[in-house]
């Protein structure tokens, strides 16, 4: 039997992220239905949630049922007396409080449960409706657009400048600041190893407040899984406190913005509603999970398919900020598309786009080489972290004869990875690891030996690629 579960189409979002300030949870979440009406489900469709949790468990408390369908006492005795009234269910025993009872199914019942089965493996808590779920992002939207612009030295706080390293320069960060601010798409490009990706997640640090997830929501009559525990993380404990279920709805959650990222995995399909055959389930699409927060498709280019047609996907929800859905056979319904969105490539823009598709992407902004000084600061860092002793002498050696010599770009995913090299060497070979030249021609050698050097373009040579018409 299908129980509702997490599938992950994404990594988990970057730690320091700012923690969401205190808000009215009944402004963010709605709150607990007292009837079956109140719920806008169907009755059939509660009375099979009911019947295949009552079998899966052979006998049922009300409060285990409770805490499986996420749906209130009064909702839940409601639709049990329906099932009584039609003999689906009985009383298997009754205790001496009022809540204090057991249900078990009858042959009738358990026949009606292997029906709702074969036709739909899922158990878990109920779905919210279609038009509950819009009303709760669009609502999230406006919370979150009503919050404090973010300046500079928030920014520069969260991509991590805040001690003079200067690895994201002013001139990126000012880019960097507008493109957050107009809201719409971004483009990071560059090199490989010059911190796109890592510049991207770091931008998650920014997204402060919550929004309301749902576990599940029923579109057009199909139940679609929504939740992902490793997407949807929950709050700081303050914010979790004000969640109360005996007044808010059950089906909800209350959890940080996300941040998910997807890679060379990404195809169009996924973003659609994803049919599981077996189970007779859906899976929204990673676009609707990340509503309210940050989306990031990192690595356009690497997938399967071609970056255009990705791009063709979102260009309608980037443009107009309604995405349309489709279910197998079904008609399409739209949804609000408030995700921030960052795509990540090691491709020039016009060997992926052409002319009109670059114009979907608001801004474009290139990551290059960092300083000198900046590339220096990574790598005494690098050494602190993995407990490598330093020496200026060969941090010189790096550059004016490693790097100079073979035209290579200084690009900040190389200190670290160099570094973890004289850290592997030195541990089989069985002693303390050391920063000198034979430890970093070592190192340099096994990185590149196979690949030809690259010119990226020079530091502070950050530009916004110009619209073309």
């Amino acid at each position: 039997m299908f129980e509702a579960a997490s599938f992950v189409t994404a990594a988990s979002p970057v730690a320091g992220r700012a923690v969401p300030p205190e808000a009215d949870i009944e402004a963010i979440v709605p709150l607990q239905p007292a009837t079956l009406r109140d719920t806008g489900l169907e009755r059939p469709l509660v009375l099979a949630l009911l019947a295949k949790t009552i079998a899966r468990f052979g006998k049922a408390h009300l409060p285990v049922l409770g805490g499986k369908l996420r749906l209130s006492v009064s909702v839940l005795r409601e639709a049990l007396a329906l099932m009584l009234a039609d003999q689906l269910v009985e009383v298997a025993r009754r205790g001496d409080s009022d809540i204090d009872i057991e249900y078990q199914l009858t042959a009738a019942g358990h026949a009606f449960a292997a029906a709702a089965l074969a036709e739909c493996r899922y158990v878990g808590p109920a779905p919210v409706t279609l038009d509950a779920l819009r009303e709760v992002i669009i609502r999230d939207a406006r919370r979150h657009a009503s919050a404090a612009n973010v300046g500079d030295a928030e920014l520069a706080a969260a991509l991590g400048d805040g001690g003079g390293d200067g690895i994201v320069d002013a001139v990126l960060r000012a880019q960097l600041g507008a493109a957050l601010q107009s809201g719409r798409a971004v483009l990071l490009y560059g090199a490989t190893g010059c911190g796109k990706t890592t510049v991207a997640r770091k931008l998650g640090r920014l997204l402060q407040g919550v929004v309301g997830v749902p576990y599940a929501v029923l579109i057009d009559e199909q139940i679609v899984q929504f939740y992902d525990p490793l997407i949807h993380l929950a709050p700081a404990p303050a914010q979790g406190r004000l969640f109360d279920e005996r007044r808010n709805d059950s089906r909800w959650l209350i959890c940080q913005r996300p941040l998910l990222q997807v890679g060379s995995e990404l195809t169009p399909p996924m973003l659609d509603c994803r049919f599981d055959a077996i189970n007779g389930i859906y899976y929204a699409p990673v676009q609707l999970q990340a509503s309210g927060g940050l989306l990031i498709v990192d690595d356009l280019g690497s997938q399967r398919c071609v970056a255009a047609a990705l791009l063709n996907r979102l260009a309608g929800p980037l443009e107009h900020g309604v995405d349309v859905l489709t279910l197998q056979g079904g008609r399409g319904e739209t949804v609000p598309f408030t995700a921030k969105t960052v795509l990540t490539t090691s491709d020039a823009p016009h060997a992926l786009f052409d002319a009109r598709s670059l114009r979907r992407i608001a801004y474009k902004i290139e990551i290059g080489a960092v300083a000198a000084a900046s590339y220096l600061a990574l790598l005494r860092r690098q050494c602190a972290l993995k407990q490598v002793s330093y020496d200026e002498a060969a941090a010189r050696y790096l550059l004016e004869h490693l790097h100079a010599l073979s035209g290579r770009p200084l690009l900040v995913a190389l200190p670290g990875e160099l570094v973890a090299r004289i850290v592997d060497a030195a541990s089989f070979a069985g002693r303390t690891a050391q920063l000198n030249t034979a430890s970093l021609e070592q190192a340099w050698h096994s990185l590149f030996a196979a690949y030809p050097p690259r010119t990226v373009p020079a530091v502070r040579d950050h530009v916004l690629l110009g619209e073309t018409s």
